[in-house]
């Protein structure tokens, strides 16, 4: 349901400056009185324009900008739908057109008319035709349903049962058909000339395999020792390759044999520290053999200093020695380790150029079976004419697929066309809810003390019958009796629009309806009908006549004109 809560505005139409808001949500019934020009009737252009960009009335949109200010025409309407709070706002001088949510704007990068149509599809569920029909009940540009072409009485009730869905389905549909139909003629021709080709594609790649399959058959003993040849040079390339795998990585060898190299290196150079150590040694030991004082200081070598001297070369001899013979060692290791690894590289080096051989050979055979292949034989390659054929076939599966699915369509076409015929399905919906339609008019009819029996059939044709089962058509009625028609009619819309659609809202707006040709007792009646109306139904009613209305209603807005302005008294 769409609760409207408020709508204000302002240098609109013969309002000014000063800003005019009205709570939409104030009673259930509020009267509307002022004198002619004195701005009644603004509210409904005013609410129109905020919704739709479009007054109520048919006046033009730069001719809603108060024409004394001529600026700065804003309308603001605030609702409640779907749980959510809403807001639009619309401007003229300067052009404004803002939505929103729970107090923040949807997002405006559509253009103006998508933006609407959000508006309407999305928001409010209601167009401007629906406003009129549903939220709008008056004689300002109002054309009562009956007095409608029947094609138009239609379109009303297809769009209150939302079934006008159907017809943009059947102009939709038909240019569909249109468009299938040709695509389906010119797939059928493209495919038809994808067999002719297939047929003749085929027919060519099998006599070219007639004439390679004689010729190869003679070519076959040929080629059998060479490939004899090239099998037994696969075999001994294989087996040099394990060979070569068996010895490992080359790479890995000679990272190994550099660090064998380094490690020999550094052993040699270890090694001639401890000769060097071993020789120091010895000179020492022949010093203190051969000298009783030091030459030096000239002080006396005693003997236990000789022996403890002699004790301590001893002791670095064996040390040294020891590590003479572990080097020595290490040295031998590093050495063999060396000539393996320089045996591996040698070994690898020597298949690595057997294998070459090999493949200079199988290479050598491979090009003498081209050559043989090539000498004396006259093979065709049909790989291309193969090749072209698949591609025909794909080509042709393509378009047999997108024929079977035209085909489809067009039988669904025929179908959904002959469902959407006037006939079809949208008589069948507008069927099915005609005897509820004549029954809530019928009622209507009854509470307006008009007591006919009012029909209409699938055609949107009247038959109307008196108690003495007398048969009317509209035209036979006086004006008061065809304004309770009328009223009869649109409070069934109303009702009809609220159960089937959803279109369901607070707001309903007489505009002078009391005016016009009814007489006292009609007056009563529709205020029985108003007094009727659900809780959460506000009914505002602009007349001419309070004396006669203030009293039947909860409360009163009157307009006047102030300093050409109009103006809330």
């Amino acid at each position: 349901m769409i609760a409207f809560k408020n709508i204000t505005w302002k240098n609109f139409l013969s309002t000014g400056a000063n800003e005019i808001s009205i709570d939409l949500n104030r009673h259930k019934s509020t009267l509307i009185v002022g004198h002619n020009g004195a701005g009644k009737s603004t509210m409904l252009d005013a609410l129109s324009f905020a919704l739709f960009g479009k007054p109520h009335r048919n006046v033009k949109k730069n001719q809603l900008i108060n024409s004394v200010n001529g600026k700065g025409a804003l309308v603001e309407v605030e609702f409640e739908t779907s749980g959510h709070k809403f807001k639009i706002v619309r401007g003229i001088k300067p052009n404004i057109f803002e939505i929103y949510q729970n107090d923040k704007i949807i997002d405006q990068s559509a253009n103006t008319r998508d933006y609407q149509k959000f508006l309407e599809q999305n928001i409010l569920k209601l167009n401007h035709k629906s406003f009129h029909q549903i939220v709008v009940l008056g004689s300002s540009s109002f054309v009562p349903f009956m007095q409608l072409p029947q094609h138009h009485r239609r379109e009303v009730i297809e769009d209150l049962l939302d079934v006008n869905i159907f017809s943009k389905m059947k102009s939709i549909l038909k240019d569909r058909a249109t468009d299938t139909k040709s695509h389906f003629k010119d797939t059928k021709l493209l495919l038809d000339a994808e067999k002719s080709k297939i047929i003749y594609q085929q027919n060519h790649v099998n006599k070219l395999d007639s004439l390679n399959k004689a010729a190869m058959a003679s070519k076959a003993d040929d080629l059998l020792d060479l490939e004899k040849d090239l099998k037994d040079c696969a075999n001994d390339l294989r087996a040099k390759t394990e060979e070569m795998l068996a010895f490992g990585d080359l790479a890995k060898i000679q990272s190994d044999l550099n660090t064998s190299n380094s490690e020999k290196t550094s052993l040699t150079l270890n090694m001639g520290e401890i000769k060097s150590g071993i020789k120091a040694l010895v000179t020492k030991s022949r010093f203190f053999e051969a000298n009783n004082e030091c030459p030096t200081c000239n002080q006396k070598i005693t003997k236990d200093l000789k022996m403890q001297q002699m004790e301590g070369v001893k002791d670095a001899a064996k040390a040294l020695e020891d590590s003479r013979v572990l080097c020595a060692h290490n040295i031998g290791d590093v050495d063999s380790n060396i000539s393996e690894l320089h045996r591996c590289i040698q070994e690898i080096t020597s298949v690595g150029s057997e294998i070459k051989t090999i493949q200079i050979n199988m290479q050598m055979i491979n090009n003498m079976i081209t050559e043989h292949n090539n000498k004396g034989y006259e093979i065709t390659d049909v790989a291309d004419d193969l090749a072209e054929l698949n591609r025909l076939k794909k080509s042709a599966d393509e378009l047999r697929d997108t024929f079977d699915e035209l085909s489809d369509k067009m039988l669904y076409n025929d179908i959904a066309s002959e469902m959407l015929k006037d006939t079809g399905i949208r008589t069948k919906v507008i069927k099915e809810y005609l005897p509820a339609m004549n029954m809530l008019i019928n009622q209507y009819l009854q509470t307006l003390d008009f007591f006919v029996s009012f029909n209409l059939d699938e055609n949107f044709s009247e038959t109307i019958k008196s108690r003495h089962r007398d048969s009317f058509v509209y035209a036979n009625f006086s004006e008061g009796e065809k304004q309770r028609i009328d009223l009869a009619l649109l409070f069934a819309w109303r009702k009809i629009a609220q159960m089937k659609n959803s279109t369901n809202t607070n707001l309903l707006i007489l505009d002078e309806t009391f005016d016009s040709s009814l007489d006292t007792d009609g007056v009563d009646n529709l205020m029985k009908i108003l007094y009727s109306l659900d809780e959460n139904t506000n009914t505002f009613v602009i007349s001419h006549k309070p004396d006669l209305l203030e009293s039947k209603l909860k409360s009163k807005i009157e307009f006047k004109k102030l300093n050409n302005f109009s103006a809330l008294v």
